[in-house]
Order: structure tokens, then sequence, then C-alpha cells
């Protein structure tokens, strides 16, 4: 991140609220479907991957034209449901991991980008409350609550 700003943008009032129109859709219509797990719950679950999703299609392919191999406790109709909504809920999920990643990415770059520039104004009023420039001790009397500290500390503890 150097002096290049990657992130400028002014999101529209109107595409602000169709974005949280759709997302409170989104909410609305997946979460009759969804639950909560625990760790401890997630962890106990078996590990899949992408090629889980056709051995299990394949599968349930095999269990409605071979149904003499599965075992009793086996329930056809609930395997079938759950395979579906894995492979449903999956088309959901790729595409929205892809938008997050990339809405995190931004969110990291603005965010960067403002912090810096923050910082610079910051050090810059900094110095002229040290040379005595009295409008500039109000706001940095303000801002300087951000480092309660005073400032950076070397690791080993001794004054800077």
């Amino acid at each position: 991140m150097g002096s290049e700003n990657l992130v400028s943008i002014t999101i529209p009032p109107a595409d602000k609220t169709a974005i949280e129109g759709a997302l409170n859709t989104l909410k609305e219509k997946l979460q009759p479907f969804l639950i909560a797990l625990t760790a401890d719950e997630k962890r106990a679950l078996p590990k899949v991957n992408d090629k889980s999703i056709p051995f299990m299609e394949k599968t349930l392919s095999y269990l409605n034209t071979n149904p003499k191999f599965a075992p009793a406790y086996i329930d056809a109709a609930e395997l079938a449901k759950d395979v579906t909504a894995s492979g449903t809920l999956l088309g959901f999920l790729r595409p929205l991991q892809q938008l997050i990643s990339e809405l995190d990415d931004t969110i990291a770059e603005a965010t960067g980008e403002a912090y810096i520039s923050c910082l610079a104004y910051y050090q810059s009023v900094r110095r002229a409350t040290e040379i005595g420039v009295l409008e500039a001790k109000p706001i940095y009397d303000d801002l300087s609550k951000r480092f309660p500290q005073g400032g950076r500390k070397p690791k080993n503890g001794q004054p800077a």
C-alpha cells in the first residue's frame, strides 16, 4: 500500500438501499432452511470436499437402482433430500464466498488507506501543537485519546 489510492468509491444511496434489500431478502429466504452448529458439533462431522458431492450423488443413484445393498437404517428419501440440499446450498455458498472475499479485501484496502491518511493528519496536528499552534491543541487532545499510552514503546519495555 503506497501512495496509490486503490479504493475511491461512493455508493449511491439508491444502490445502498437496493443492496441492503437484497441482503435482507437473502436472509429472509435462506433463514428457514439454515441451522447453527457449535464448534464441537462441526468438529464431529466428517470432513467433505468438492469430490464428496459427486460421490454422494453417485451413491444415491446406486441406492435407487440397487436398494438391496442399503442398510436398514438408511432412509433413502432423507438421503436424497440431503444430497440435493447440499448441492443447492453449495451453489449459493460459492458465489457468496467470492463476494465476501472481495468485500473483505475492499474494506481492508479502504480502511488502510483512510487510516494512513488519518495518521498523517494526526501527526501534523501533533507537530502543530508541539510548536504552539493553539487551534491545534483541542484537536490533538481529542484525537490523542485513540493512543492512551502516548505512543509506541519498544518491545523491550524501555521508553522510546
